[in-house]
């Protein structure tokens, strides 16, 4: 969430860094927004100047009292500003949560840096790593070389639908693995403290990290019992969630920072607006595993963070010999709690261009201020952290990068040495 006051100090400061957005509305009415800020300040100033009134009206009273004056002329008097400030209260707390609406849907402004853009066309690639297999025959996509090793799409769908996968045996075990051998990497050699976070949580968890209210249709609503009167719950989109929210409503120490925390979980995403695309395979489905990665630092050290954290991604992809790219996602690409965002592509061969397999964001203290997440700093005054969170990585997305880059002609896998440990050592993966 913004800073009100910084809409307040300046407004059209604002409006200009949110048309770098590119989105196709404004994301904020201006003349509603003045217009409550203009009642606002009416009735603040009316209320202290009736304040001021009814102070001075009770000294009077003390005065005539004493005297063994009449007081019923300035006692309705008082009893009359009791009840216009009463009125004006009901009012302001009108007002205060319509402003607060409108704070809540507005995004994050983009760093001075980010390069302005509309969509995905806008992005900049900032570097490569690695050369894409230069294989001798046609290389067979991750839904040919995956259903002989158990991954079974109808089954998938016959349980849940469109979206689903069932993986079996050796399509199983190397899903396992990956993410078991990223969780090993982001604790071990990362220094990212290990989590087992709910899969289930509370509507202001979502509304603290920027899921909601904005983004509703995205997510898979809980109906415990089937009862709609129960407390509103969500399956998590990613445990970016539930990892960032374990410092809402806090004051950390500032030399508790910075924090750094890793779970894997599986995420649930309704693909709201995604109808038509990647319906074959593995790569886009309602329900996939994610090991994440988040930050809680210090806003100085922030930006360093996240150039960080783009490193302990790309140790996985390299670790696991895959091509890829980094690139600086533009202004109109950005997700909405984000001011910078790198993304690292993986080269998939089948489809001869390189996939989004990790997203990494600075959210400065945009969830921080909707959290109330906030540490002490060196005056002692509470001030907002600054939030992370980056993927390291997508774990159906490892799957397929591995199975189409390390493929064989016949079929067979080619396991990575960095996976071998956790297939108990099998160098080639066989139906």
């Amino acid at each position: 969430m913004l800073d009100i006051n910084l809409l307040r100090r300046d407004l059209d400061g604002v409006v200009a860094q949110l048309q770098r957005r590119k989105n196709p509305q404004p994301f904020l009415d201006v003349a509603r927004f003045s217009a409550l800020e203009a009642e606002r300040k009416q009735i603040q100033t009316a209320t202290e100047q009736l304040q001021a009134r009814r102070n001075a009206l009770s000294k009077q009273i003390g005065q005539l009292k004493g005297r063994g004056q009449d007081t019923a002329a300035q006692m309705a008097e008082v009893n009359g500003i009791a009840d216009e400030l009463a009125a004006g209260a009901k009012r302001l707390e009108v007002l205060q949560a319509e402003l607060q609406a409108m704070l809540m849907s507005l995004p994050n402004l983009p760093q001075a840096g980010v390069p302005d853009g509309a969509d995905e066309s806008g992005n900049v690639e900032v570097r490569r790593w690695g050369t894409p297999p230069a294989l001798a025959f046609t290389p067979r996509d991750h839904v040919d070389l995956g259903l002989p090793l158990g991954m079974d799409f109808e089954t998938g769908a016959k349980l849940s639908g469109a979206r689903f996968t069932l993986l079996r045996g050796p399509a199983a075990r190397l899903h396992r693995a990956l993410a078991q051998f990223m969780l090993d990497t982001q604790t071990l050699e990362h220094g990212y403290t290990e989590c087992w976070t709910p899969y289930i949580v509370n509507r202001e968890v979502l509304e603290g990290t920027g899921q909601l209210p904005k983004f509703k249709e995205d997510m898979f609503w809980v109906l415990r019992g089937g009862d709609e009167t129960q407390a509103e719950q969500y399956l998590i989109s990613t445990s970016e969630i539930s990892l960032t929210n374990t410092v809402r409503e806090q004051i950390l120490d500032a030399a508790a920072l910075p924090i750094k925390l890793t779970a894997h979980s599986p995420c649930f995403r309704s693909e709201a607006g995604s109808a038509g695309r990647d319906t074959r395979g593995f790569i886009r489905q309602h329900q996939f595993d994610k090991v994440e990665m988040v930050q809680i630092t210090h806003p100085d050290h922030s930006d360093a963070a996240l150039e960080q954290m783009v490193g302990h991604a790309e140790a996985i992809l390299q670790k696991l010999e895959l091509p890829y790219r980094v690139i600086t996602l533009c202004t109109g690409d950005m997700g909405f709690g984000s001011n910078k965002t790198y993304d690292l592509e993986v080269w998939l061969p089948a489809q001869n261009t390189y996939r989004e397999i990790s997203s990494c964001s600075n959210c400065g203290a945009f969830q921080a201020r909707r959290m109330q997440a906030r540490f002490r700093n060196e005056q002692g005054k509470p001030e907002f952290v600054h939030t992370l969170n980056g993927s390291g990585l997508a774990v159906g997305r490892a799957l397929v990068a591995v199975l189409e880059n390390h493929q064989h002609a016949d079929g067979s896998i080619r396991v990575p040495a960095a996976l071998q440990p956790y297939l108990r050592g099998a160098e080639i993966l066989r139906p």
